[in-house]
Formats: structure tokens, sequence, C-alpha cells
């Protein structure tokens, strides 16, 4: 099967990646079955959809683009079975995801590409349980909001055929996204490895009283966030070298990444410090509902990204995303 060729979707699970990646191939002309054990899942899934659909209204749909191309079932045999991709998101629990990719494998087409949305599973361990094609089962990690994040991480395990990575980044790009083919499994991938060290480090600010989650957040958005925007952190700092760019850097800076500055490890996340962020947040949020927030992130990531094509489609320069 070539890109091309994918129809008809197939999404398991129906929380907040799941719903995204709904809207995400309803907006660009799929038709797509939605698999859930939860018989109260449509409703909350339709209802996800449905305040979605101004933003990718927005964004730009396909022509034949529709919510009415969505079904809904309980049966995880009909629902994979004339599927011609699926995109797998249950709970991050790794027995159960590893149970229900193989019980996927049992009942889909054997060139159906499996496609988990896990965010730390190794690929490999996804497919171990796979007792018929192993091969087609790959690691797809988007970015919430799935239907307007284009990012989305590409990884193959010890028994993938890279031609379905081939087919995945084909059919992705397709769904209007830039997709990342990672190199070799690692824990985390590549950008919540990232945002995972930024978060540790942010927790220690926190809890040594250093800032407030607040003062956190407008440290990042005022301040690198701008920059990264655009570059990238290796970019920013190449460029923050002048024009020997990041030779010069390196002779400058280079030692001082031996300083004590980070901690690398998290701190112990005690009462006191869980408090410390609930509450911080909360009061960042205090008079405004969570739709209101979401409809202003959505806002914002459009006309982000309508700035980013303008002025530096960065992802472009290597030509693969």
């Amino acid at each position: 099967m070539t890109s091309t060729q994918i129809k008809h979707i197939t999404v398991v699970g129906t929380g907040v990646i799941g719903n995204g990646w709904i809207t995400r191939f309803l907006a660009n002309g799929y038709h797509v079955t939605a698999f859930d054990v939860d018989s109260a899942a449509e409703l909350r899934m339709r209802e996800a959809v449905e305040n979605a659909w101004p933003a990718m209204e927005r964004a730009g749909l396909a022509e034949n683009a529709s919510t009415d191309n969505l079904y809904f079932e309980q049966n995880l045999e009909r629902a994979v079975r004339n599927a011609d991709f699926i995109q797998e998101n249950v709970p991050e629990r790794e027995a159960l995801k590893r149970n229900v990719i193989a019980e996927i494998d049992q009942f889909a087409k054997k060139e159906t590409i499996i496609a988990s949305s896990t965010s730390g599973i190794l690929p490999s361990t996804l497919q171990a349980d796979c007792t018929k094609h192993p091969e087609r089962v790959i690691v797809a990690h988007p970015f919430n909001p799935v239907y307007l994040m284009p990012l989305v991480e590409l990884v193959g395990g010890k028994s993938t055929n890279l031609a379905f990575i081939g087919i995945a980044e084909e059919f992705y790009r397709a769904c209007k996204m830039k997709p990342l083919v990672i190199r070799q499994e690692i824990e985390g991938h590549i950008a919540d490895r990232l945002m995972e060290a930024i978060w540790r480090e942010a927790l220690h600010i926190v809890n040594d009283g250093a800032a407030t989650t607040e003062e956190v957040d407008a440290s990042i958005v005022y301040g690198p966030g701008l920059r990264w925007a655009l570059m990238g952190p290796f970019l920013t700092l190449h460029m923050g070298g002048g024009k020997q760019g990041m030779r010069h850097l390196l002779e400058q800076f280079g030692p001082a990444l031996k300083l004590p500055w980070t901690k690398l490890e998290a701190p112990e996340l005690t009462d006191e410090l869980a408090e410390k962020v609930v509450s911080g947040c909360e009061q960042q949020t205090a008079g405004v509902n969570m739709e209101d927030l979401e409809k202003r992130r959505d806002e914002f990531l459009i006309e982000l990204q309508e700035l980013l094509e303008k002025y530096w489609p960065a992802a472009n320069l290597t030509g693969k995303l």
C-alpha cells in the first residue's frame, strides 16, 4: 500500500490525543473510525471534534473534509479490519499498549501500518507480542493539540520494515504535518527528552523558591521561546557566536558547561512542591476557563505557523521535514 491509497483510518483510543488525531484526519478529508471500549466516549469525542473544528476551518480544510465522515465502534476487530492506517492512543501503560497492538495485529490487513502515539515506550517493545506482522508497527508521536501541531516523531523498532516508515512519512506529510524520522530508538524520543530536561529544571526553580510558575513561564515566553520557535537551540546559539558562529561560542562559553548551574535530576515531588505548582498554575489562569484557553492557544498556533512559513520554514533547511 502507498500513502495515496490510504482512505480510511482507524483511531484506537479517544482521549485528548486520540481526539486530536481524529480532528486532523477528518480535516484532511479522510474517513475515520474511532474505537473505544467506553460507550460514553462517543459523545466526548464528537464534542471535542466540534470544539476544534473552527480552528481547522481557519487553518484550511480539505475539499471533502467533513465531520460526517466519523464513525464510532466498540468492537476492535470490526474497527480495524478494513482500515488502511491505524493510530493507537490507549493510555501510556506498557502492558496495555502491547496487548492492544498485538490484538490489532491479529485483525488488521497485513499492509496496514499500526502507528502508536506513545511518548516514551520503544517501538521494539510495542511490537514484541505481534505474531503476524510486527514489521508494520511504528511509533508516530504527536504533540498536543494534535490537530494543529505539525511535528510527528517517527521511530521504527527492531522488527520494523523501513518501507513502512517511508509510507507513514508521506502519509503524515499529506496531513500537513512535519514528520521527523528518528535515526534510532531512544527513551522519550527527541522532543519529549528536551522538554523533560526543562521541566525538571523548572521544578527545581519553583521548589527552591527562586521563581513562581508564572515567572518561569514568562522567562521562556519572552526569552528563548521566541527564538526557539524560529531556529531551535543549536541555530540560536550559533547566531549567538557572531560572525564565527558556534565555533566562537564554544570557545567562549564551552567551559561554562562544567559549572553546576543545572540539577539534571528531578526534585522529589513532595506535597509541598506539588501544591506550589498546582496553586501557581491556578493563579495564572484564574477567571479563565479551559475552553477559552484552548481557543486562545489555537489561534496563536495558527498565526505562529503562518509567521514561521513566512519568515523561515526552518524545518525545510534539511529537506527532510
